[in-house]
C-alpha cells in the first residue's frame, strides 16, 4: 500500500486498496481508494451541537463558490449532526475533490475535512406553507404567519428561492421526518381558518430571500429617521456596465431641498460608564480563567442612535482586521458610483450585492470592486468623499481565493459612524444597503441572545483565521410600543492562528453574542426596553 503525504494538509491518498476490499474511513484525513459501487461523502464537522454546525456551515460558505455551497448539506443522526459536501462521489472522485476542499480550506485556516462510505445520515426537514413563482404573495403570507405562529417559530421564518426559481415559504425546524409532520399538522390546524395548509419539505439549503429582518425594515424602515438629502443635481450618464434597473423608489431616492448638518459622532463617551464597566469585567474573567488568549484583544463600541451619544469606547480607535465587515464599506463606494452617474444598479448589481452582503461571497465583492475601480479606488471614494466617517479604513486588497484576507482594517469607530450615517439616512442607497443588511443571517449580536423576537437587525459579520466580529444595528421595541436603536460593533483578533478553527470561532462568537445580551439588559433597564 502506498501513501503519498500532502505537506501541511495531512491527506494521505490511498493509491492501492487491501484484499479484502474493506477501507476504514472513520479517521480523519483519509482519502478513499477506489472500490467499485461505493458513494462517499466529505465531512467537515460531526458534532451533537447543530448551532455549531449552523454556524460553521456559514463560515464555509465564505471559502466556497456557489456550486459547491448548493452542495453542502446539514444531516442528521441519532443526536448527532453533520456538515457534509453532498457530492455522492466515487472513491476515486471524491479523492480529488477532498484536497481541493482541503487546501482552500487549510488556506483559509479552516480545520481539515474527511472522507468518508455513505453513513446512516438523515436528510432533515422543515414545515412548508406554500411555494410560487411569485415573491410579493408569498411575503404577505409571510405577514399573516409571521401574527399567528408562535415566538419560537417567528425568528426561523423564511422565504427560500430554489434552484428553479420558485419560492417558498418555510419553518427552518430542521428535524427528522417524523417529527417535523407532527409539527406541519399542528401548524395546519391552527391555520385553518386563515385556509393555509402546513407540508414537508426536504432541507436543501436553498438561499433564503426574505425573513424576520426584512419583515421589520419592511415595516418600519421608511418611518425610522427624517431624510437628509440633497437636491437633484443633473449628471451625465456614463457607459452602462449593468443592465438598468426597473424605476423603483428604491433606485432614485427621495431628495428634499431641505438638509440638515451632518454631525460626527462623538467617539469618547464622558466619563467611564456602567456599560463599559460591566464589559470589561467580563472580558477579564474570560481572560483569568484563559478562555481569551493572552494575544487576543477586542475591541467594542456601543452608540445610541436614539439620543446620539457613545455608551461604550473600548479599544474604539484601534485598527482591526476588517474581514468580511468592509463588505458594506465596499457597497457604499458602488452605490457613490452609481448616484454619480458612472454605472447603474441593475439585475447583476443586485444579485452580486445580494451575495457579497447576505452571503459574504468572495467573488461577488471582488465583482463590485472591479466595477469601482479596484481595492484603491474604493478607499479613494471613502476617504474623499466621506473622511468624516472613514478616520482609519483601509481597503487594500481583493479577497483572495479562500477568502484570506488580512490587509483590509478599520477601527469600531469607523463602523460606528459608517452605521450612524447609514441610519441617518445619510447615504447614497442607503435603503438599499439597510435593505441588504436585514436579509436574514446567523448574526452575533442578535441570534443566539435573549435580545426578544422581533428586534429589527442590520448587520455584516466578519471572521478570518485570526478574527470574529460582528457590526450594526439594532432596534428593540420599548414597552410603549416605540423603539430604541443602537449600534454596536464587537470584534475579537488573536496573532496566531488557532489549532481547533471550528471551536474557537464559535466561542469568539458566543462572546460577542454574551457582550451583546450585557448592552440589551442594561439598556432594557434604562430605556423600558420590551
Amino acid at each position: 500500500m502506498k501513501f503519498l503525504l500532502l505537506h501541511p494538509i495531512r491527506i494521505v491518498l490511498l493509491l492501492t486498496i487491501s484484499l479484502s476490499g474493506i477501507i476504514n474511513l472513520s479517521q480523519p484525513g483519509v482519502v478513499l481508494a477506489k472500490t467499485r459501487g461505493e458513494v462517499y461523502d466529505i465531512i467537515y464537522l460531526l458534532t451533537n451541537d447543530l448551532e455549531r454546525v449552523l454556524d460553521y456551515k456559514e463560515e464555509l460558505e465564505t471559502v466556497f463558490d456557489e456550486k459547491i455551497q448548493r452542495k453542502i448539506k446539514v444531516v442528521g443522526r441519532g443526536d448527532e449532526y453533520a456538515l457534509i459536501y453532498d457530492g455522492n462521489d466515487s472513491a476515486g472522485t471524491v479523492s480529488r475533490t477532498l484536497i481541493q476542499h482541503a487546501e482552500l480550506l487549510n488556506n483559509a485556516g479552516f480545520d481539515e475535512p474527511y472522507a468518508t462510505k455513505e453513513q446512516n445520515f438523515h436528510m432533515l426537514y422543515n414545515v412548508s406553507y406554500g411555494m410560487g413563482p411569485n415573491l410579493e404573495p408569498l411575503k404577505k403570507r409571510y405577514a399573516q404567519l409571521y401574527g399567528k405562529l408562535g415566538e419560537a417559530v417567528k425568528q426561523n421564518l423564511f422565504i427560500e428561492k430554489s434552484n428553479y426559481g420558485n419560492y417558498k415559504l418555510i419553518y427552518r425546524l430542521r428535524g427528522d421526518k417524523r417529527s417535523t409532520t407532527l409539527v406541519a399538522r399542528q401548524h395546519s390546524k391552527l391555520l385553518k381558518s386563515k385556509k393555509i395548509a402546513a407540508s414537508v419539505a426536504k432541507e436543501n439549503n436553498d438561499p433564503i430571500v426574505y425573513g424576520e429582518s426584512s419583515l421589520m425594515d419592511d415595516k418600519t424602515g421608511e418611518n425610522v429617521v427624517a431624510a437628509t438629502a440633497t437636491p437633484v443635481v443633473p449628471v451625465t450618464p456614463a457607459p452602462v456596465v449593468d443592465e438598468p434597473p426597473a424605476v423603483t423608489p428604491e433606485i432614485v431616492e427621495i431628495q428634499k431641498t431641505q438638509t440638515k448638518k451632518t454631525l460626527e459622532p462623538i467617539v469618547n463617551p464622558p466619563t467611564y460608564t456602567s456599560y463599559e464597566q460591566s464589559i470589561e469585567e467580563y472580558i477579564d474573567k474570560l481572560r483569568r480563567n484563559g478562555k481569551i488568549a493572552k494575544d487576543e484583544s477586542t475591541g467594542w463600541m456601543v452608540y445610541d442612535l436614539e439620543t446620539d451619544t457613545p455608551i461604550i469606547n473600548i479599544n474604539a480607535d484601534q485598527e482591526f482586521q476588517a474581514a468580511s465587515m468592509i463588505k458594506p464599506f465596499v457597497a457604499l463606494a458602488f452605490f457613490h458610483e452609481v448616484k454619480q452617474g458612472k454605472f447603474q444598479y441593475g439585475s447583476k448589481g443586485r444579485a452580486n450585492m445580494v451575495a457579497m452582503i447576505q452571503r459574504s461571497n468572495n467573488s461577488a465583492t471582488n465583482w463590485v470592486m472591479k466595477q469601482v475601480g479596484g481595492p484603491a479606488r474604493c478607499e479613494e471614494i471613502l476617504k474623499k468623499h466621506y473622511g468624516q466617517i472613514f478616520k482609519k479604513t483601509e481597503i487594500k486588497e481583493y479577497i483572495p481565493a479562500g477568502g484570506r484576507t488580512y490587509l483590509n482594517s478599520a477601527p469600531p469607530s469607523d463602523y460606528v459612524r459608517f452605521l450612524r450615517a447609514l441610519w441617518n439616512k445619510e447615504l447614497p442607497y442607503g435603503k438599499e444597503i439597510r435593505r441588504l443588511m436585514a436579509l436574514p443571517g446567523r448574526d452575533r449580536l442578535y441570534h443566539g441572545t435573549t435580545i426578544p423576537k422581533g428586534t429589527l437587525v442590520y448587520n455584516k459579520t466578519g471572521s478570518t483565521a485570526h478574527l470574529c466580529g460582528d457590526m450594526g444595528i439594532l432596534v428593540p421595541k420599548t414597552k410603549n410600543g416605540g423603539s430604541y436603536p443602537y449600534a454596536l460593533v464587537g470584534i475579537i483578533e488573536r496573532r496566531s492562528r488557532p489549532s481547533d478553527y471550528g471551536q474557537w470561532m464559535k466561542s469568539r462568537s458566543n462572546v460577542i453574542r454574551e457582550v451583546s445580551t450585557l448592552v440589551y439588559e442594561q439598556l432594557k433597564r434604562d430605556h423600558q426596553l420590551r
